[in-house]
């Protein structure tokens, strides 16, 4: 049983998520806001604050913008994370929510972010490297910056996995290609991004279920495809679950799939068993849809919520 205890989250592209709500949002005309909040965001970060409510040890580190670094600063100190980020010259990027409760969607729209050069991601493999000695589990989680070779997600793998850490990746398109080949520990890709990496659409359960187990031989233990509204299909090479969420009053998507992977990498470090991570992260899932922000507010929320989540073993 390995003696190690520190989670790394890596966010090489954060954001500062301003989440709007605009009754009946309309392209080309005035929208009032009737509710707004502002969030030190990204992937990593999203999964980092939600890992700190199980008291576990969390290190923060990727790229961040020098010249508005204070949000994310402010969250940091607030969470009881510990801050080793890069900083690198500029703004972290700014992405704009607009949530419609009318027609239950979420409009995007994304600043341009930060561009790390050479040094940095090289600074940042060392940092990795180095954090990954002490690291139970290193999550990589969001896209990458501007100019930032999709291999570095793969070289990053590689690295977690000869410090004997276990490497978890959310990303998708080439970062993806580029992190499966290197063999993480565990991917969380949605049924459209499992579709997109094998290059062809992926009728039902039983054709996504043959991808995750061909996955399983090549060497990933560890696979998780969200399928929306629907739940999600698990497989760590010798159970296969089905995990369907509790009915709920969906609010925004934002953050769903990190409270996902953050519910499985608690339930790692908390030593529960794969049925018990499923249910964890699939109500803690449901609870982020169910509010405005990006991070889950109040873990009871999720714990109300697990009781309702069905998980079942698949026969396929």
């Amino acid at each position: 049983m390995s003696t190690k205890t520190n989670i790394v989250t890596v966010t090489m592209n954060p954001a500062i998520d301003l989440a709007c709500k605009i009754p009946d949002f309309t392209a080309g005309k005035v929208n009032r806001v009737t509710q707004y909040q502002t969030d030190a965001a990204g992937k990593g970060v999203n999964i980092a604050v939600l890992l700190r409510k199980f008291d576990l040890p969390v290190i923060v580190t990727g790229f961040l913008g020098q010249d508005n670094a204070g949000i994310f600063e402010k969250l940091f100190t607030e969470k009881g994370l510990v801050d080793d980020f890069i900083r690198v010259p500029g703004e972290t990027r700014i992405g704009i929510k607009v949530l419609d409760p009318s027609t239950e969607s979420t409009t995007d729209i994304n600043f341009p972010g930060l561009s790390p050069d050479e040094e940095h991601v090289e600074e940042l493999m060392r940092k990795v490297g180095e954090l990954a000695e002490e690291a139970l589990i290193v999550v990589i989680g969001g896209s990458l910056p501007s100019g930032v070779s999709p291999d570095v997600v793969g070289r990053l793998v590689a690295i977690i996995k000869s410090k004997g850490a276990k490497a978890v990746v959310d990303t998708s398109g080439s970062a993806l290609v580029s992190a499966i080949k290197a063999g993480p520990w565990l991917i969380k890709p949605n049924d459209d991004e499992l579709s997109e990496l094998v290059g062809r659409p992926l009728k039902d359960s039983r054709d996504i279920l043959d991808e995750m187990r061909r996955m399983n031989r090549a060497g990933i233990t560890n696979v998780a495809v969200s399928l929306g509204a629907r739940g999600a299909l698990f497989t760590d090479g010798e159970e296969e679950l089905l995990a369907k969420p509790p009915k709920i009053e969906p609010v925004s998507t934002v953050g769903a799939g990190d409270a996902m992977i953050g519910g499985l990498v608690a339930g790692v470090a908390l030593g529960l068993s794969l049925k018990e991570r499923v249910r964890l992260a699939t109500s803690m899932s449901a609870a982020t849809v169910a509010q405005a922000g990006p991070s889950l507010e109040r873990l009871d929320v999720a714990k109300e919520l697990e009781k309702q989540v069905i998980v079942e073993a698949i026969n396929l």
